[in-house]
């Protein structure tokens, strides 16, 4: 009786893992569909366009980008973690300021380490300061001189508490100036605040600012990298400025519900990869001004980790308040 008990589970699960290998090796079946928890134009939304376009090369199902925008990127991710974990439900964006900085500030519906599957990392923005070409600002500098008059300097963010908004914060405690950030409905709707005239600066990722450099509308007066960004190398750093203002940007991956199949992940991963190879990826992610920085899910998990918890450091640092 033991014994056929036991064969019994044997069988069980032989069949089991038979059934993974058919899923992976069946999939996909059908059109893959990815969140982006961010608003139309914006850096997000950009990378998820530029993916899409070239993973019709690599993948033999289109990949359906679905916008979810507002609520500082939450609802997208609510809506993916209560997804089915069969691998035809992904985001993008996973590793931004939504799931690095926000965590540290309030609590939130899921867990940005235990609810998520990682899959890789696609790229990494820098952030930047701009202002419209009609200020008479030339430089930090020059911004930082005009605020100490004012008393403040306000500016535009996609969303409050993110990678964006806490590197002018960092800006104003470096420079000895306050700052007051207006968070908008994305990266496109800060841009479009700024263009306005509605606050002194703004910014963000180099793929949101470049159309309106290129067509002459913003000017860009500095990176918060170490080092200069590769899509506007003639833009220099805070550090070279002489503020000592340095962040990771906004980072973006791919997550997917917990549970996912390890061989769809692999699948994924893989395949994310190849795109990120691809000559085609580089000259469009060179276009929009984002750099192709692919990290494995084993290495990005680390690096995560460790970004996360400096973040966490500097909300401190800055006394930004916590809900």
């Amino acid at each position: 009786m033991r014994r056929s008990a036991g064969m019994a589970l044997v069988v069980a699960l032989i069949g089991l893992a038979t059934g993974a290998v058919a899923l992976a090796a069946d999939y996909p079946t059908k059109p893959i569909q990815v969140f982006v928890p961010a608003g139309a134009g914006g850096s997000t939304d950009l990378l998820a366009r530029a993916v899409s376009t070239v993973a019709a090369r690599h993948i033999p199902q289109p990949l359906v980008n679905v916008i979810k925008a507002g609520g500082g990127g939450i609802p997208g991710r609510v809506d993916t973690v209560r997804a089915r974990p069969d691998g035809y439900t992904l985001m993008i964006g996973y590793g931004s300021g939504e799931d690095m900085v926000v965590p540290h500030q309030r609590q939130l519906p899921y867990n940005v380490f235990t609810d998520f599957e990682t899959i890789c990392r696609m790229s990494v923005h820098s952030i930047t300061v701009a202002v419209p070409t009609s200020s008479p600002h030339q430089t930090l500098a020059d911004l930082v001189k005009a605020a100490k008059v004012r008393g403040e300097s306000t500016a535009s963010v996609s969303i409050k508490g993110a990678s964006v908004d806490l590197t002018f914060l960092l800006f104003g405690k470096a420079a000895g100036i306050k700052v007051t950030t207006i968070a908008g409905l994305g990266g496109a709707d800060a841009i479009t605040k700024l263009l306005g005239g509605h606050v002194d600066f703004g910014g963000g990722h180099p793929s949101e600012v470049l159309p309106h450099v290129k067509a002459g509308r913003l000017r860009v007066l500095a990176v918060a990298f170490e080092q200069r960004d590769p899509s506007i190398p003639d833009v220099p750093t805070f550090r070279e400025q002489g503020y000592d203002v340095v962040t990771a940007g906004s980072v973006k991956g791919f997550g997917a519900p917990k549970g996912t199949p390890k061989e769809i992940l692999a699948y994924l991963e893989k395949k994310f990869k190849d795109i990120a190879d691809d000559p085609e990826f580089h000259k469009i992610m060179k276009d929009i001004g984002q750099p192709v920085m692919y990290m494995p899910a084993n290495e990005y998990k680390v690096w995560f980790k460790q970004e996360y918890d400096r973040y966490g450091e500097l909300i401190k640092t800055l006394g930004v308040e916590t809900k």
